[in-house]
């Protein structure tokens, strides 16, 4: 019998490497002989590059960069072993974590320090960047990357502008800097366009800190930057799903690398080859902290699910909280799912409990389904 694991984290009880070590150990309580493949999954927000070094066997690299703000701070990208790829989290450098909510202002925050990031991977001798753009503080359409990186923005008097979110609206020339850059790959979930009313202003700023009249702002500000890009440079992509990410990020990433985004799960899929494993795979079991109905908008346990489908492959999902109606789970693509939690407990212990949970919860549904074949 052959299972892969292809787990997502259990957010603040274990990191998803964890939870397919848990599962594993269930396993072998049931059988040495059962053939275990373990591919750890993220949802293609915060963490996914944390599993993409984990996969390339890379190392963390210390670097100082500017925070949202301004601020000098010292920060973390990942190479991989061969250091042929960067990995880089923007969140790291410009992310919303990074600030107090009496700091959260997108009017004045920047990405900056995620240009910092790119910059040193260049140094570094790198081939390769992949980029995930999740949790941002920004709303400056990645011009402060951009800064970081050679590019200039002018005023109409041809003063050079602040690479802030407030002066998006006041740019009437972009100057390019002569260098080439390496070409990276985004890791992007978000579908919004750039600017309007579904764009990166108007559905994430107010999180991000702005109120109404800062948002209309932002959103002007954005459309302006699209409109001078379009007269100057020929390229007109503000409306591909995806370029409000991050505040307009995906669109910076766009326009300033020539950069490609790409659903950060398949990213992940691909990177560790997830379909080449799936050869002589009896189940795959997945699974996530909670499992409700948001879950059905999510692209983690679809993606593996599809999978499952298109190669006949039955899939089990374990989890924290299991919040789903029978028609839910198979909208999902899930065959059996249950919760890990086998009595009434509070957060804290459950948290505690995650490991041993797991381990159990494998076992008694991989027990079952091994003494069920072998007795075939």
């Amino acid at each position: 019998m052959k299972i892969l694991l292809a787990p997502d984290k259990f957010r603040g009880s274990l990191e998803a490497p964890q939870v397919c070590q848990a599962m594993a150990e269930g396993i072998a309580m049931v059988s040495s002989e059962i053939e275990v493949v373990s591919l750890p999954m993220a949802d293609g927000g915060e963490g996914t590059l944390d599993l993409l070094l984990w996969y390339s066997k890379g190392k963390k690299q210390q670097i100082k960069v500017h925070d949202p703000l301004g601020r000098i701070i010292e920060a973390e990208y990942g190479i991989s072993a061969d250091g042929k790829t960067a990995f880089i989290e923007m969140a790291t450098a410009s992310g919303l974590r990074l600030l107090n909510t009496e700091e959260r202002n997108p009017l004045i925050t920047s990405t900056l320090g995620t240009g910092e990031f790119i910059n040193a991977a260049i140094e570094a001798g790198v081939e390769h960047i992949i980029l995930g753009i999740g949790g941002s503080a920004t709303n400056d359409a990645g011009i402060g990357m951009a800064h970081a990186l050679g590019w200039r923005f002018l005023d109409n008097r041809g003063e050079e502008l602040v690479p802030i979110g407030e002066n998006l609206l006041k740019i009437e020339k972009i100057i390019e800097p002569k260098r080439t850059y390496i070409k990276p790959v985004v890791a992007c979930d978000v579908t919004n366009p750039l600017f309007g009313e579904n764009g990166a202003a108007y559905i994430y700023a107010p999180q991000k800190g702005a109120n109404k009249e800062a948002v209309q702002t932002l959103d002007k500000g954005l459309e302006n930057i699209a409109n001078i890009i379009k007269r100057d440079f020929g390229k007109d992509f503000a409306q591909i799903a995806g370029t409000g990410a991050a505040g307009g990020l995906g669109f910076g990433a766009m326009f300033f690398l020539d950069a490609q985004l790409q659903e950060g799960v398949k990213l992940l899929m691909d990177f560790c080859n997830f379909n080449q494993h799936l050869k002589d795979v009896q189940l795959i079991i997945t699974g996530e902290g909670k499992i409700d109905g948001q879950t059905l908008q999510g692209k983690l346990i679809k993606g593996i699910s599809d999978q499952a489908t298109k190669s006949n492959i039955p899939i089990a999902a374990i989890c924290g909280t299991l919040d789903v109606t029978p028609l839910e789970l198979q909208e999902m693509g899930i065959n059996y799912a249950t919760s890990i939690l086998n009595r009434p407990m509070l957060l804290d212990e459950a948290l505690k409990y995650g490991y041993e949970g797991v381990r159990n919860a494998t076992f008694y549904l991989v027990n079952l389904l091994h003494k069920s074949m072998s007795d075939l």
